[in-house]
């Protein structure tokens, strides 16, 4: 009795670690959601209260009133460069995927290849791009020819890489700052070059928080009307 009464307590006590314990899900997602919260969590809260610091909430009218024409020209070129990247990387990424298993890493390889030095996020687009091919094979059971497929099945199956792919381009370009630091001029500045030349200095740290609360706000804003029109709700 002794004895089975320390194998309960110990049972008892190892219950937490147990892969069907309740509590081993938040286990497991504990060191993440500490990363969470230190890195994103509390310097968001103290990029908010800093924004409203020396002129509180009119901190954020400046944002329009002050830089109102870079604010549209930012979205304007991440607008622009998004659709040529989904122009030039859907009939790309729908040649690799028609290929066959032989070479679509090959294909996939020297697409990807040439980022490796900067953007290694881009393979991620590529990969989700590269859609399923099981109903892409049924297809020509259920309509009479490619165009017909192409509509009904390939661009839908496509859409939530379409979706993920733009987002890895659109959100990079509207804090790209050096793309017009060396190749343009003022009449080129983007927000993210405000950023880069401002946010250091400490007399104009509350406008430039705010500044980027804004852009966050309107690029958060952007997401979900994208994904409400484009009817994508998840990326997979």
């Amino acid at each position: 009795m002794a004895a089975a009464s320390q194998v309960s307590k110990k049972t008892t006590g190892d219950e937490g670690l147990r892969p069907g314990s309740p509590s081993t899900p938040w286990l497991l997602l504990l060191p993440g959601l500490l990363w969470l919260a230190v890195f994103f969590i509390i310097p968001l809260v103290q990029t908010g209260l800093k924004s409203l610091d020396d002129g509180g909430l009119s901190n954020y009218s400046k944002v329009f009133s002050d830089n109102g024409e870079v604010v549209v020209r930012t979205f304007i070129y991440a607008f622009v460069v998004t659709v040529a990247a989904v122009l030039i990387g859907y009939p790309l990424a729908y040649f690799i995927a028609m290929r066959s298993k032989r070479w679509k890493p090959v294909l996939l390889a020297a697409v990807v290849l040439p980022f490796f030095v900067t953007y290694l996020i881009r393979t991620l687009a590529w990969k989700i791009l590269l859609f399923s091919e099981g109903l892409l094979e049924a297809a020509p059971d259920l309509y009479a020819d490619k165009r017909t497929t192409f509509r009904k099945v390939t661009l839908p199956l496509s859409m939530p890489g379409v979706f993920a792919g733009s987002l890895l381009t659109f959100i990079p370009v509207c804090g790209d700052f050096i793309n017009a630091e060396l190749l343009g001029s003022d009449r080129q500045r983007m927000l993210g070059n405000i950023f880069e030349k401002n946010f250091l200095k400490e007399s104009l740290r509350p406008e430039m928080s705010a500044m980027s609360f804004v852009l966050m706000l309107l690029i958060l804003a952007g997401v979900l009307l994208y994904a409400k029109v484009l009817g994508t709700d998840e990326l997979g």
